[in-house]
């Protein structure tokens, strides 16, 4: 293990907002926080201390590849993903400030992440996830009354799963009655050991003549990520950095997908997460995960599903174990609004 290099665990946090008048709450087609600038996104990111470098959109949301992951915005919901020493509870209160100007007020929030590599090189709020607790709790609006902070441990010491929601009273009645709602799921993967054949495929060559969209191109095509998303119609949003590193958004009508990956030996790492429906084709579910594995062929991995359903997670080990990983430990948590977040974990049976 390296004493120092880049952090691939990423932290997430994903903001809801609603009109300040129920009755009158945006409807489909409005664009909400869709009209947010550029200039105020980067604002944003600048507190948290990273720029966009891509982007594409629909119309559903907009996605942007960020120097350090990645940025979704939906008319009433932003998730901001992001790798590295970034500052990222720092977007918090700019987000809000902006959200208020638009007549939409945060009603909840969700913030995860993994065990970092590197802990002692985070900076302030992220030294500790006491200190990212105490600073959401300073930072949230008080009508954020119902939170809840846990730690998900594991069998491996490298891998657990920090959560931290937080929702008002509305909307903690509105998802337990939304069928909507509850019918969808977001799964976050975090693999580390990557195959070095592989990791080698997200260096680029010296002098390569390439921009970062069209080398990312290379890569997606190089390294079978294109074929994860069995629908021909998704839109694909890729970079390479220089000398390594690669960053995707997958577009697929209103959901989104996202690849992160962090090869150097000795702390590669690479992340997949996606959204949908329990309504979903299962067998599609689990050849998702399938093609995840099969990519990046990680020597441990763990696997964080958010539902308020038993739909999904009941499906990743018989989608996962056949490729060479055991299941080494899976734990489960309630949380407020957000449902249940179930944590498994993976180690490869045996590696070549």
């Amino acid at each position: 293990m390296a004493v120092s290099g880049f952090e691939g665990f990423e932290k997430r946090l994903e903001l809801h907002f609603f009109g300040d008048d129920p009755l009158n709450n945006l409807i489909d087609n409005e664009m909400g926080l869709r009209l947010l600038d550029f200039e105020s996104l980067q604002e944003v990111l600048d507190a948290v201390q990273c720029t966009v470098v891509s982007a594409v959109g629909n119309q559903y949301f907009d996605a942007y590849v960020l120097s350090e992951s990645s940025l979704f915005v939906y008319p009433t919901k932003i998730i901001i993903k992001t790798c590295g020493t970034t500052q990222l509870l720092k977007s918090i209160r700019p987000l809000v400030d902006y959200a208020h100007d638009l007549n939409l007020s945060l009603c909840a929030c969700r913030y995860t992440r993994g065990s970092f590599i590197f802990p002692k090189s985070q900076p302030f709020p992220h030294t500790s996830f006491k200190e990212e607790v105490f600073y959401l709790e300073e930072n949230l609006p008080i009508n954020l009354c119902y939170r809840k902070a846990s730690v998900m441990p594991s069998k491996l010491a490298s891998h657990s799963w920090h959560v931290f929601t937080a929702s008002d009273a509305q909307t903690t009645t509105r998802q337990l009655v939304s069928g909507d709602v509850n019918a969808t799921f977001t799964l976050e993967i975090c693999m580390t050991e990557l195959d070095r054949v592989i990791a080698r495929k997200f260096f680029r060559r010296p002098d390569d003549g390439k921009n970062g969209d069209t080398a990312g191109k290379e890569m997606t095509e190089l390294t079978g990520i294109g074929g994860i998303n069995p629908n021909p119609n998704s839109i694909i949003c890729d970079f390479a950095f220089d000398p390594c590193g690669y960053s995707m958004n997958g577009v697929d009508g209103d959901r989104y997908s996202t690849i992160h990956v962090t090869p150097e030996d000795g702390f590669s790492y690479a992340s997949f997460e996606c959204v949908g429906s329990v309504y979903d084709d299962h067998d599609e579910v689990a050849q998702m995960l399938k093609r995840v594995v099969q990519v990046f062929k990680p020597a441990t991995m763990s696997v964080s599903t958010t539902c308020t359903s038993h739909e999904v997670w009941t499906r990743v080990v018989h989608a996962i174990e056949p490729l060479g990983l055991k299941c080494r430990s899976c734990v489960m948590d309630e949380f407020p609004a957000a449902g249940s977040v179930v944590f498994q974990t993976f180690t490869a049976t045996r590696r070549k």
